[in-house]
């Protein structure tokens, strides 16, 4: 092991400068080369201890990716060339796509979906046969998934007085803008007011081996030389390519020097159009179409387009409005109310209290339409047969009881044998070369049996509790008694019992009215447990609907089923 000694090191010689350090020593290792006991290279010419030449590309003295490989491509770059300037190109020096402008504002007004008349007194009628609860969150879901069910009312905002809107008498289609309402009935409904007459004229002078075709559109507007072509293209732009760029729509014209095409625009000119009014006093002709708009405006603007406050558009119609803004409006409202329909649901009940239907809630959150509200009927003081009793016991005693069950063990059908019958197997008859087989006959299926007088006692009876409230018949099937009202809380009582009889621990049922419901708070549906308050306080206080998932009404003519 080496010591300081051996290493003969003077710190402070070495730490002062040149001019005082004094007469150097001789360098003890200036006969070593640094390469002894190394092993010489491997060479071409085979000769022991000659050492390869460097590379002539100087990939020796500039490491990894100097100079060219033999027979390929650089070590820098790939097969491709540089990535700088090769394959992918400099993104930097790539012009940026443009962002897309972002839509217009909608329009500022207000969107009401109405059921149809027709619809909803089905519905009543339905409702008041069958004597069923149903969700009305659930029908006015059904309402909203088809068009032929619903109208759209369009409605100007109190405070939005700028905001117009129009309607084409001709065919009731709403605009809030009025020039895309002239645009549209002199493209729609052009021949109610004009005639285009052709009459010859002189060609076009000159030689013309090309002409300007649009891109978009495959119109041909001409030899870019011709002394019309400027107004072809801005006419063109305006008509049919308004919302692009003159200068984007302007680069989608090309060239073209097919001669069919040239011919076809040459015997076009050979042409001039004209314009006849028509529904006028005084004929009149015009030269072009802006000519045409001057005097569709002037003439017959203020008797076919209209301004309005409110406007009714079927729920078909609009699904396919042409007014961009309306149809974003309207579909934007009703991906709303899809989700919770609480607007439509108000105006539901408003109809459905016209035809004499009830309204009320279970569990405090379920708003349910029925042909009577829950009525607890007291087997006690009020006087009623031995068989409504028998029903009413019945339901309390058994949980989702349904009218099947109910009958069953109230009044059982009588079982009936039935005497065994042998089968007698009978061959086919031969058929004819070229004849066609009998159908084979199918046996009857089994005839449902009548109901037993038994039964039909029940059945009337229930119809008459259904009837009075007394009984309580859901959408699913189930049915249920009408419980007895709770208390009301005294006010200076504190604390509340908590315990409660097993009847109070039913479902709870809340009288609701088309006022109250259209001033509850908007929440999303849920479907909720049925469990009851916890206090008698927590009972009164109001909660928001949430339909359930029962079935829904049977389908009749113009129901949303």
């Amino acid at each position: 092991m080496s010591t300081v000694s051996d290493l003969d090191l003077n710190l402070d010689n070495l730490f002062q400068p040149a001019w005082a350090q004094g007469k150097t020593e001789p360098n003890k290792f200036a006969k070593f080369t640094g390469n002894e006991g190394v092993k010489p290279e491997r060479t071409f010419s085979g000769k022991p201890g000659e050492r390869r030449a460097p590379r002539r590309d100087g990939a020796g003295t500039g490491g990894f990716g100097g100079g060219e490989r033999r027979g390929g491509p650089t070590r820098g770059g790939s097969k491709f060339g540089d990535r700088k300037g090769g394959f992918r190109g400099d993104r930097r020096d790539e012009p940026r796509a443009e962002r897309p402008a972002p839509p217009a504002p909608l329009p500022e007004l207000n969107v009401a979906f109405i059921p149809e008349d027709r619809g909803v007194e089905q519905l009543a009628r339905q409702i008041k046969v069958t004597g069923r609860a149903y969700p009305l969150f659930k029908i006015a879901l059904l309402i909203l998934q088809k068009g032929e069910r619903y109208s759209v009312l369009l409605t100007k905002k109190s405070g939005a007085a700028g905001q117009p809107l129009f309607v084409c008498a001709l065919d009731e289609s709403p605009w809030t803008s009025e020039d895309e309402a002239v645009a549209h009935v002199l493209k729609n409904h052009f021949a109610t007011f004009y005639n285009a007459e052709r009459t010859a004229t002189e060609p076009p002078k000159g030689v013309y081996t090309f002409v300007a075709q649009c891109g978009l559109s495959g119109e041909v507007l001409g030899p870019p030389n011709h002394h019309d072509y400027q107004n072809q293209l801005r006419r063109l732009h305006a008509e049919r390519f308004s919302r692009m760029p003159f200068d984007m729509f302007k680069a989608r014209v090309k060239i073209v020097k097919d001669e069919a095409i040239v011919k076809k625009w040459i015997e076009d000119q050979s042409f001039k159009t004209e314009y006849v009014c028509l529904n006028v006093p005084e004929p009149l002709k015009l030269a072009t179409m802006e000519e045409v708009e001057k005097h569709f405006r002037a003439t017959h603007k203020d008797s076919i387009i209209k301004p309005v406050e409110t406007l009714i558009v079927a729920g078909l119609a609009s699904r396919s409005l042409r007014d961009n803004g309306l149809q974003r409006l309207i579909r934007q409202e009703w991906e709303h109310q899809k989700y919770f329909p609480l607007p439509i649901a108000t105006k539901l009940s408003q109809q459905f209290a016209q035809y004499g239907l009830q309204f009320f809630k279970v569990n405090k959150t379920v708003t349910h339409v029925s042909v009577a509200r829950p009525t607890f009927l007291d087997l006690a003081t009020t006087p009623v047969s031995e068989n409504i009793k028998r029903i009413i016991e019945y339901i309390n005693g058994n949980a989702k009881c349904t009218r099947k069950k109910l009958v069953e063990a109230l009044a059982p059908t009588p079982k009936i044998a039935k005497a065994p019958v042998a089968e007698i197997p009978i061959a086919p008859a031969p058929v004819a070369e070229g004849e066609a087989a009998a159908p084979t006959v199918k046996p009857a299926e089994p005839v449902a049996p009548e109901a037993t007088p038994e039964q039909t006692a029940v059945i009337v009876d229930l119809h008459w509790l259904i009837h009075q409230g007394a009984v309580l018949e859901f959408a699913d099937g189930r049915m249920e008694t009408a419980k007895k009202p709770l208390p009301k809380p005294v006010k200076q009582a504190k604390k509340v019992d908590a315990a409660k009889p097993a009847a109070e621990a039913a479902t709870s049922v809340e009288m609701v009215t088309p006022e109250t419901l259209a001033a509850e708070p908007v929440t999303q549906i849920e479907t909720p447990a049925e469990t009851p308050p916890a206090s008698a306080e927590a009972a009164a206080a109001p909660a928001a609907e949430s339909p359930v998932q029962p079935e829904a009404p049977a389908a009749t003519e113009g129901s949303p089923t």
